[in-house]
């Protein structure tokens, strides 16, 4: 991994200030990543689940949905930080398993997404279901979310303040579930989370690195894969083969099999 730039560290940084400002942190742990100041060793005896979830015990697993429940209703649900909160009709946390080792993460909540609270229902979201059982997963066995948890009024573009706003929560859920790999769905996403502006065409199909809430001053970068957004699919299916390509990358480096072309 390429050492990292001063502009790099200082962004990192800021994201971490800002996660722990908006979610009312103030006093910062001197304990070790992991372990709190003075607590016992962790039980490591793991919990029986599929391959395609993280082994960790049960208790650290009841802790993450825990941690995960309290920032969607203490906070997402409550977040009046952008003007979004006065047109929304539910924010849309996402949802999925808190161990899981994949995460997807797209732009915005669409119409039927603000009507039911729930992230990727509408029709990209019924090929995002088909996208994941062709790796031979489940929904309930990956993470999906996106970068913003209200919907954009006509479902436009996300706003820089809406992103910089939202952007905490999202570090938040990562850092809670830890996943392996995340999948970028689509530009806005990819652009987001890779601090970039290149387009679409140029990040898929490419690894790269992304560091959960400044982890690289304490861990290693999280995998990432951008690729096609569902919706964009469904307007151009000549796509589905290069996204095709770009989810079996991720199925290989979890260690998942690739299904034979019948």
């Amino acid at each position: 991994m390429p050492p990292l730039k001063d502009n790099d560290i200082r962004g990192i940084m800021t994201r971490h200030l800002q996660t722990d400002m908006l979610l009312g942190v103030k006093l910062a742990p001197l304990a070790p990543p992991g372990r709190s100041a003075g607590s016992s060793t962790a039980k490591t005896a793991s919990v029986k689940s599929a391959p395609h979830l993280s082994q960790i015990s049960a208790g650290a697993l009841a802790k993450r949905q825990e941690a995960l429940n309290d920032l969607d209703q203490q906070n997402v649900k409550v977040c009046n930080n952008c003007n979004l909160h006065q047109t929304r009709t539910n924010t849309v946390f996402g949802q999925g398993h808190p161990a899981a080792r994949l995460v997807f993460v797209g732009e915005a909540p669409g119409a039927e997404e603000d009507r039911q609270g729930l992230a990727f229902v509408g029709r990209a979201g019924q090929l995002l279901t088909k996208m994941i059982e062709a790796m031979g997963l489940t929904r309930d066995e990956v993470f999906i979310c996106n970068i913003l948890k209200c919907r954009p009024p006509n479902n436009r573009d996300p706003a820089p303040d809406e992103v910089i706003s939202c952007r905490p929560y999202l570090d938040k859920q990562l850092e809670i579930i830890k996943p392996e790999v995340i999948v970028a769905l689509g530009k806005p996403a990819a652009q987001t989370l890779l601090n970039t502006k290149a387009a679409i065409s140029a990040l898929r199909g490419k690894w790269h690195d992304y560091y959960i809430s400044g982890s690289p001053l304490a861990g290693q970068a999280t995998p990432l894969m951008p690729t096609f957004h569902p919706a964009y699919l469904l307007r151009n299916p000549a796509g589905k083969a290069r996204a095709w390509a770009d989810l079996q990358q991720v199925m290989q480096k979890l260690g998942l099999p690739i299904p034979k072309r019948k």
